[in-house]
């Protein structure tokens, strides 16, 4: 589990986010209503920068949990260490996130243990409230707090998947790669490359996208796209580049490696 946070109110940082649809007026709205969101899309689709940036726009810290299949609900919550010659408790993400009003958001939420998700039920509903077994504490959040979780539908096992009843405790919206032209603003603005090449780089992540190949568990994300055009504005020629921040990323399989290459070779 990673958990980093981030403190909006000691300025902006100026994070860089290409509305795509009515994306930002859906989260301000669940923000005033104190609904939980889930964001559903494939790796490097946008929503942890989607967050991110509406953390900055709201001016409020934001905690994020990335989950593993090891995280747990005292991993979130918190737990008792040994400090010196004494026990103290020591708060997790979630408590943390609740008592100052944070935005929370759980990515990866599919891959936590069910018990994790279960801990999170009772911020999901009109009860807003957080129950910490091991203090006896009950915490309720303040109106600027909100839960927001995602996760990628089409990578999750079916053990992983989200049951149905916990995708109706939220309001949920779907993240996909975004249309070529906005792809290639993107990706132009995100690493400074000449357009002209930001959209070559963009039919090569269409025509990759496009493969039906069994042995290809992701695909090209907006993130690598980024990655790739950053190495060639900085001198190295494309199809290093492309070798470097998508090929090797995608698989380690040599035939498949192969493939990618070949269509490399053709676009560039």
């Amino acid at each position: 589990m990673n958990i980093s946070s981030t403190d909006a109110n000691t300025g902006h940082s100026g994070i860089y986010y290409r509305t795509i649809g009515n994306e930002i007026v859906v989260f301000e709205h669940c923000h005033t209503n104190h609904l939980p969101l889930l964001l559903k899309g494939p790796t490097g689709s946008g929503k942890s920068r989607f967050v991110e940036h509406m953390a900055e726009r709201l001016e409020l810290p934001l905690y994020t949990v990335s989950c593993h299949e090891e995280t747990s609900a005292v991993d979130l919550i918190g737990r008792f260490v040994i400090r010196g010659n004494e026990t103290v408790w020591q708060d997790g993400p979630v408590t943390r996130a609740v008592r100052e009003g944070a935005l929370l958001y759980i990515d990866e939420v599919a891959e936590a243990r069910p018990d994790t998700i279960v801990s999170l039920h009772s911020l999901t509903d009109h009860r807003r409230s957080l129950f910490i077994e091991r203090t006896g504490e009950q915490l309720h959040a303040p109106a600027t707090f909100m839960l927001i979780a995602a996760y990628n539908p089409g990578y999750q096992g079916i053990a992983r998947e989200l049951k149905s009843s916990t995708k109706q405790r939220f309001v949920s919206m779907s993240f996909d790669y975004p249309e070529q032209s906005i792809e290639t603003e993107i990706v132009a603005r995100e690493s400074r490359l000449a357009e002209k090449q930001a959209a070559q780089l963009v039919k090569l992540a269409r025509k990759i996208r496009n493969l039906n190949e069994p042995g290809l568990a992701e695909t090209v994300s907006t993130r690598l796209l980024v990655n790739a055009a950053k190495l060639i504005h900085q001198g190295l020629p494309p199809r290093s580049a492309c070798r470097c921040a998508i090929v090797e990323p995608l698989s380690d399989d040599d035939e498949i490696k192969t493939a990618l290459l070949d269509i490399v070779t053709l676009s560039f």
